[in-house]
């Protein structure tokens, strides 16, 4: 039978995209899986029951999407013995590896393929992805809406007008998640010096963590009128915030951001 998306990867967002794809109705008969890892593909067809194996020729030999869920620096040599098949069957190719640029993805994969740009976070693993998309102004409004429904089977998605813009979603939300688990962990490990038990420490900041998130995603997304909300007039809240102003946290937080966004520049130059 012939398969209707093919992912090149069996990785975290390679795993996430087959659950939510599985949660949306797609057959696991529709999907196959290629990774280098034997012990991987296992995996994959213990859980999901999909076809998975290390053969990315065989994958995507049926395929009419082929989502390319590997490193930035594996993307080229995973693709150059891909092109004539993915040109040939004119394959919608989707691309989640930072950096990498439409131009470069275009050329790897043939004049016949299509290709869409798209940066989701680790939270697709439970469903609650954001992700950013892209695709150049040739693309058919039909291949924008097939990449859009992939995407969206692991969260929300914004599409981006400019590609660079990627670079700023990467920063944002790509590596947005581990910026939130390190000031939590920060908070716990603070918490444990101020004197608490650790194993409380630790529930009560993820627990803090996952309120905060579900909070501000209720909301109306003025973030500052959240924070306002806790942090009364001379109250703890305000304290502590005076702190993070006084050492400059949106100072750091933009050059954190600024050198994200310049590394996923730097891989499109140095793999691109």
């Amino acid at each position: 039978m012939a398969r209707q998306l093919a992912i090149l990867g069996g990785g975290h967002m390679g795993r996430a995209l087959i659950s939510g794809l599985l949660r949306c109705g797609a057959r696991p008969e529709d999907l196959a899986v290629a990774d280098l890892s034997a012990p991987t593909c296992e995996s994959l067809k213990r859980d999901f029951a999909v076809h998975a194996g290390e053969d990315a020729g065989a994958a995507i030999s049926g395929a009419d999407t082929v989502v390319i869920a590997v490193k930035p620096q594996h993307v080229a040599a995973l693709l150059a013995p891909l092109r004539s098949t993915l040109s040939e069957r004119r394959a919608l190719v989707i691309s989640v590896a930072a950096g990498i640029r439409s131009a470069s993805l275009r050329q790897w994969c043939g004049e016949g393929a299509t290709v869409v740009r798209a940066m989701p976070n680790c939270a697709a693993l439970v469903g609650a992805g954001m992700s950013g998309l892209f695709a150049t102004p040739d693309v058919a409004p039909a291949a924008r809406a097939a990449a859009a429904r992939v995407l969206a089977a692991v969260g929300e998605i914004v599409w981006l007008e400019h590609e660079e813009a990627l670079d700023v979603v990467t920063a944002l939300c790509g590596s947005g998640p581990a910026y939130f688990f390190s000031l939590a962990e920060s908070m716990m490990q603070a918490a444990v010096e101020l004197g608490l038990d650790a194993a409380a420490a630790r529930k009560l900041a993820v627990g803090t963590l996952y309120g905060a998130g579900l909070v501000a995603h209720g909301s109306d997304g003025d973030l500052g009128a959240l924070r306002a909300a806790v942090a009364s007039t001379g109250g703890t809240t305000e304290a502590a915030l005076r702190v993070f102003a006084a050492a400059d946290l949106s100072g750091i937080t933009l050059k954190a951001m600024q050198a994200a966004a310049r590394r996923s520049r730097e891989l499109a130059a140095q793999f691109g």
